[in-house]
């Protein structure tokens, strides 16, 4: 995993003042570790109100720019990397131009590799990047200045060092530059820059490489980078890729001493590949259906291509149930192999996803051919889970399947995660392959699915060594981070990082070694102090710090893995604690320290990794600028507001027009509720469909909305009955390209790879392009799009040792939504009103429940009198609402059959008819 540290400035160039700088939640006590005063950056100044300030610069006259109709021009666009010894110091920087005569939001949006953290502004996740967005709203006239800084630990896959800097400028540029200074004590094998960014830049890259130093340049003309000669927009879209690796003794290891820190490098090379046991565990589910699942089968056929004859292995697929295809694990012959390739080919994805019955089959597996003696004992065993979704069916809750999975693993054996997609929780899977001391990656599911499966796959199929211990003398070295790893792959590396007493250096050379389970003793090498020390100082571009650095980031993240796994919440308060004083002490941003931008006149402020507060309308785990979050329920629709009103039966009553009932909802298990304003009635009906079925409610083309549920079940059938719930409900704002996804543990709004979240712990605000997300604690999310749409999903806690019942979600949507003519769904449809006539009422079985006769879309049906719950008032108990039911899941009221109302994603559009 990579850990960096970002810090983003933004300068607007104006008469209307600067930007502050804010630091919330830190204690008066540990105010004084904070340095803002920062290399390279303007300086520094502390106000009145205890904000911190920066100032504002000029930076010359612009001319000559390429404006596109929005007459925003882009003046420059600049890259400067140096690498010290894997150490990537990283700045992006933009400057930009408003010649239009009104004000516009102008948009710094850039990529950094994954797991960065950017000054309390964490980055959402996707592939190898992660996205960087802000936008800020520019009078006309006026220049702004973009800076992103960030700091990478640049990790060895497949045999080289692999920097990666995201090229999306959007536009044509007066001035590009993209330089990159490497700098590497051990000595350079080689450098390449491939041709990433297309054939459209052949030649125009140069490399300078020596001993051990090496400068990378691309400078691009404004001519070089159009798309065509007379086109007005960039070709540069992509990765600007470099790739390198150092030179490697025998021995494989490299200690570099330096500033009273040292760096232990681990990669060697020339072994032979043990043995592997792997069971492949893959998510056949609904949602996996179409490209993904095309993609997946793919990816496996040339992954079991691959494996070696003294490799074991199986195959489980699962949904709502897990299905082997071979109950132990077999040899890795052709004919197997080729068996196991024709299984897969037959493999049809439908229904839920079983996530912790699928693990434990595997652990299941694997623990019973150990037990029984049949693992080679220098084999190295692993799981490769490949999932697209969070549980719907068995075990729900993520803490317990974490708990349940290490249980049964007992750290006999690494378990490797693959998250397919924008809507898997990957920070779980993150969490739970660490905790069995694997990795975890998202990849999308488009075209690139297979290459991306097979690129993660080969980075962990050829273990070299298992149950690796590093020793250093305790008379040299203290703060040492993790000294002991499971399995080292081939093409990696592993580093290990601490502090050195220099006068009892002697002891290093001598005593310093690794052991493994399946090795000799490795004796390692130590590069000598004064003549690293006189070649770091020598170079103006290294960095002087890279050995502290290094160690504060991998101490870092060894107290985050700590935390992940501490047994006691005393343990894990004392951890959290020890990464806080980290992260102040070295300027490294960590979930647990926080910091807004806002500007001088207070009505925009960029939020992330926020302490959960009130106060603050933002959430954990992500960047947007946004106006000031609304107080109270400023914002918020009346109807979502409602207070209770009492509703009693009378012959034929209408329903009254009061925001208490007249409003669309779904709710229980499930009940739909659907209000017709015109004769002011409510029709009732159940649907009855399967656990992991998403079911759509609205889908409108015309304004580009989609609303859609997915089903989860009961922990248990009741009168041979599974009782369903919604789990899961999916928003897509296609107009704007947005999505909201809430479940009932979070609620997460997306635009493209950019994502904030919100648990339902907090109470705060998200705002984003005009739509409103409001969170009451442990209670309703309201969304608001202006004044055209609402939406309020209620969250129904149950107790969490219930023997039947799980958390799960109600939907309310009132009819005055501005829909099209072209809505459609199970509620949508519903937007041109029925004409319904209810005559002939009778009494029915049960003498408080009549029946009567209902016209309507051609249809008599037979409804029944009774009463359905509104739980907006009261989320136990809830509001009784009259309303005549009908049965047969809503045939002859709704279009068609329920089943034609299912859609395979969380944000896809209905069929159309």
């Amino acid at each position: 995993m990579k850990h960096l540290v970002c810090l983003m400035v933004l300068y607007l160039i104006s008469e209307v003042g600067s930007f502050d700088l804010v630091i919330d939640e830190i204690p008066d006590e540990v105010e004084n570790l904070i340095d803002v005063e920062i290399e390279g950056f303007p300086p520094v100044s502390k106000t009145r109100n205890g904000r911190y300030q920066r100032s504002t610069s000029d930076w010359g006259y612009v001319e000559d720019l390429v404006e596109d109709d929005d007459k925003i021009g882009l003046y420059s666009y600049k890259v400067q990397s140096t690498i010290t010894s894997r150490l990537a110091n990283t700045m992006i920087q933009a400057k930009m131009v408003n010649n239009a005569k009104r004000s516009q939001h102008i948009v710094f949006d850039v990529q950094v590799p994954k797991g960065a953290f950017i000054d309390n502004f964490t980055m959402s996740n996707a592939l190898d990047m992660e996205n960087f967005k802000t936008e800020v709203n520019v009078p006309p006239g006026t220049r702004i200045q973009f800076e992103l800084h960030y700091q990478e630990m640049i990790r060895r896959k497949l045999s080289s060092y692999e920097h990666v800097i995201s090229m999306k400028p959007g536009r044509l540029a007066k001035h590009m530059e993209v330089d990159v200074r490497i700098i590497e004590p051990q000595g350079l094998r080689y450098v390449h820059v491939p041709n990433s960014l297309g054939d459209h830049f052949n030649g125009i890259t140069t490399i300078s490489k020596g001993e051990k130093k090496a400068h990378v340049s691309f400078k691009p003309t404004m001519a070089q980078q159009r798309k065509c000669p007379t086109c007005s927009s960039t070709a540069v879209d992509g990765n600007f890729v470099v790739q390198y690796d150092v030179n490697r003794e025998n021995t494989g290891g490299e200690l570099e001493i330096f500033n009273g820190y040292f760096i232990h490098f681990f990669a060697p090379e020339n072994l032979d590949p043990l043995p592997k046991n792997i069971l492949f565990v893959i998510d056949v589910s609904g949602s996996m259906w179409g490209l993904k699942m095309k993609q997946t089968i793919e990816a496996m056929k040339a992954i079991l291509s691959e494996l070696r004859a003294a490799d074991q292995f199986s195959l489980i697929d699962f949904n709502h149930n897990v299905r082997c295809w071979r109950d132990n694990l077999v040899s890795a012959t052709p004919a197997q192999v080729e068996d196991a390739k024709k299984y897969i080919q037959t493999i049809h994805p439908n229904g839920g996803t079983n996530i912790n019955e699928a693990l434990l089959r595997a652990t299941f597996i694997l623990n019973e051919a150990q037990n029984l003696g049949m693992l080679d004992p220098n084999s190295v065993s692993m799981i490769v889970l490949v999932s697209d979704g969070d549980p719907t069916v068995g075990e729900l809750k993520l803490t317990t399947i974490q708990k349940n999975v290490k249980q049964s693993i007992k750290d006999e054996f690494s378990l490797f995660c693959l998250g397919i997609g924008f809507d898997v929780d990957y920070d779980f899977l993150q969490r739970i392959a660490t905790d069995n001391r694997g990795m975890a990656q998202r990849i999308f599911g488009n075209q690139e699915t297979s290459a991306q499966m097979k690129k993660f796959y080969n980075q962990v199929s050829t273990p070299l060594l298992k149950k690796i211990q590093f020793n250093y003398p305790q008379e040299s070295v203290s703060d040492v981070t993790q000294s002991s790893f499971h399995n080292y792959f081939g093409g990696s590396e592993i580093v290990v990082a601490g502090k050195v007493d220099t006068e009892n250096l002697q002891h290093l050379e001598s005593i310093v070694t690794a052991t493994a389970a399946n090795a000799e003793l490795v004796m390692e090498t130590l590069r000598d102090v004064e003549e690293l020390d006189g070649f770091m100082k020598k170079d103006k571009y290294a960095d002087p710090e890279f050995t502290k650095k290094l160690w504060a980031y991998l101490t870092v993240n060894q107290m985050l893995a700590e935390r992940n796994t501490a047994p006691t919440a005393a343990l894990k308060r004392n951890i959290t604690k020890s990464i806080l004083q980290m992260s102040l002490d070295h300027h490294i941003v960590t979930p647990f320290t926080a910091m807004l931008i806002e500007n001088s006149e207070k009505d925009e402020i960029m939020l992330a990794d926020q302490p959960k507060d009130p106060r603050r309308g933002c959430c954990s785990g992500t960047l947007g600028l946004t106006p000031n979050a609304p107080n109270n329920n400023k914002g918020i629709p009346a109807w979502a507001n409602v207070t209770a009103v009492p509703v009693s039966f009378m012959p034929e009553q209408r329903s009254p027009p009061v925001s208490a009932v007249s409003i669309n909802r779904v709710d229980n298990d499930p009940h739909f509720i659907i209000y017709l304003p015109k004769s002011q009635r409510n029709i009732c009906f159940n649907i009855n469909s399967e656990p992991g079925d998403i079911l759509n409610l609205v889908s409108d083309r015309g304004t580009g909305v989609v609303v859609n549920g997915q089903l989860i079940g009961a922990k248990k059938a009741e009168n041979k009955k599974l009782d369903t719930y919604f789990g899961k409900i999916g928003f897509y704002f296609k107009n704007k390209g947005l999505k909201v996804e809430i479940n009932t543990e979070k609620i997460t709004l997306k635009d493209g790879s950019y994502s904030i979240a919100l648990t339902w712990s907090d109470t705060g605000h998200i705002i984003r392009k005009q739509l409103l997300i409001s969170v009451k604690k442990e209670s309703n999310v309201t969304i608001t799009v202006g004044e055209e749409m609402s939406f309020m999903v209620l969250l129904h806690r149950v107790w969490k040792n219930h023997p039947v019942n799980v958390d799960f979600l109600g939907i309310y949507i009132p009819p005055e939504n501005q829909l099209s003519p072209e809505a459609h769904g199970l509620i949508g449809q519903f937007a041109s009103e029925p004409e319904v006539y209810i005559h002939h009422q009778r009494p029915g079985q049960i003498p408080e429940k009549p029946q009567a006769t209902m016209e309507v879309k051609g249809n008599k049906l037979t409804v029944t009198r009774g009463l359905q719950k509104d739980y907006r008032t009261d989320r136990v108990y809830g509001t009784n609402v009259q309303c005549w039911f009908v049965h047969n899941s809503g045939k002859g009221f709704i279009d068609g059959h329920y089943k034609d109302y299912l859609v395979p994603h969380l944000y896809s559009f209905l069929k159309k008819p």
